[in-house]
């Protein structure tokens, strides 16, 4: 085995052994450094084994990508993070379309038919991971609608999409060399057009799915255009990434009780009418008289039962990272800790708008790991807990996807918050959540709101207990 392939081989098992630190919270930001180095090692390993680690182009392109990739990483907050997840897996696809079109161009070298075929379905999945990646990452963004975007006629559309595509792929194996060029064009376009009918189909919620899949795609438009340039390392880095991505998606549709067919193809409606929720059906004109600020005495109620509780476990949402209120959640939890209470955060697979979003929100406030729960190992604790603290979450919660046929969520796997003995919610307002489902969960007696800017009502609830402990 040659010097290149053994150095090659020793940053494929890099890259392999950094996912797998990143699978636990506790080993992710080695698992990260460990990934990076490895990605930039097969990058001056290609460079030095081409004979190109001296062309000026290609280190002014690396400065360039540096750069940027740092001021974004300084600059971007944790808010941000899945809107740039997606926008770099569109990097990614928009790389290896470019590599693919130029194979196919003759521009890297004579190709053979092996390579046209290699290089089409490269220039397909990176075309489409490219597009649909920007489409995510606006909707992420709020630059558009996070609700499903469906139009009269759209399978049809999207159908013709696919069809034209795979017939101009077929010619690009037929045709001669110097044909190749405007079916290579058309195939780009197409692609383009497709990411952005299928992913304007997919709602907020399943947005955590999307970024999953397009990772996946970016990995495997990367392993394809490998083939294209006979890169042995490219193909290998950009099937582990295409794997991992498949893997993670799997794990998010499981997560959500759906298939990956219906998350594409925008089966996600929102309700019409009330659902038929047998907990707490939801009831407008219950819920519309708690749209209010907390009273005195709910306030005190709750207090109490926090004061009373001996376990208390934390869910949070994507609205907590609305507010930027992982801080306040962290020393919330603290003084509970300090009254001797058992505290734990539950979290949702698909909280939040990208996978793992909780937890990197919690780990920027310092919550130690050994406090963070996977919904499969939490869920059966409910209904032994005294007080459950709901910060910004609701589709995770709603117990309107156990029964409410016809939603968005229904099917959903959800935290049992329900099951506990009480529960506080610090929620914005009482409106349904991303899937557009009203939540019964608001309506139960068992259960306090808190309204308003969870980074506002925390310090408010923290600094009541305080008082209620050690009165003046």
């Amino acid at each position: 085995m040659s010097s290149v392939n053994l150095l090659g081989l020793l940053f494929v098992a890099g890259t392999v052994w950094g996912i797998k630190l990143m699978s636990s919270p506790a080993t992710a930001v080695k698992g990260n450094l460990l990934g990076s180095v490895s990605m930039a090692g097969a990058i001056i390993l290609t460079l030095v084994s081409e004979g190109i680690v001296s062309l000026p182009l290609l280190w002014v392109a690396i400065a360039i990508g540096t750069l940027f990739g740092y001021y974004m990483a300084v600059k971007v907050a944790m808010i941000q993070m899945p809107q740039m997840v997606a926008l770099l897996n569109g990097f990614g696809g928009g790389s290896s379309a470019v590599v693919s079109l130029l194979a196919l161009l003759g521009v890297l070298g004579d190709i053979s038919t092996a390579d046209r075929l290699t290089s089409g379905l490269g220039l397909i999945i990176g075309g489409i991971t490219l597009s649909g990646s920007i489409i995510a990452a606006a909707k992420l963004h709020g630059k558009m609608s996070q609700r499903p975007i469906i139009f009269k006629g759209q399978s049809t559309w999207n159908n013709l999409t696919l069809l034209a595509t795979g017939v101009l792929f077929i010619s690009l194996l037929m045709i001669p060399s110097d044909g190749i060029s405007q079916p290579a064009f058309w195939i780009l376009v197409l692609s383009l057009a497709y990411g952005v009918l299928f992913t304007i189909r997919v709602g907020g919620a399943d947005m955590p799915i999307t970024i999953s899949l397009l990772n996946s795609f970016s990995g495997i438009a990367a392993s394809i255009s490998g083939f294209a340039v006979r890169n042995p390392l490219l193909v290998a880095i950009g099937a582990i990434v295409g794997a991992s991505g498949l893997i993670l998606t799997r794990l998010m549709c499981k997560a959500m009780n759906r298939s990956l067919a219906q998350v594409l193809a925008g089966k996600t409606v929102l309700l019409v009418g009330k659902p038929t929720a047998e907990i707490g059906t939801p009831d407008v004109d219950s819920v519309s008289q708690k749209e209010r600020a907390v009273t005195d005495k709910d306030q005190d109620d709750f207090l109490s039962q926090l004061r009373d509780a001996k376990s208390v476990i934390v869910i949070p949402g994507y609205g907590m990272a609305l507010a930027q209120a992982q801080h306040e959640v962290k020393k919330f939890a603290d003084a509970l800790e300090d009254m001797n209470k058992q505290v734990r955060f539950a979290i949702h697979p698909v909280a939040g708008r990208m996978p793992g979003h909780m937890n990197v929100l919690l780990a920027e406030a310092d919550v130690p790991y050994d406090k963070l729960y996977e919904m499969s190992d939490i869920n059966d604790e409910f209904k032994e807990t005294d007080v459950v603290i709901v910060v910004g979450a609701n589709d995770v919660v709603n117990p309107a996807a156990n029964t409410a046929e016809g939603t968005p969520i229904y099917g959903m796997p959800i935290l049992k918050a329900y099951e506990a003995k009480h529960v506080v919610i610090f929620n914005l307002d009482t409106k349904p959540g991303y899937a557009g489902v009203d939540n019964p969960l608001y309506s139960e007696d068992t259960v306090t709101l808190v309204l308003g800017d969870a980074k506002e009502t925390i310090p408010q609830a923290l600094s009541g207990l305080s008082r209620s402990i050690n009165p003046a």
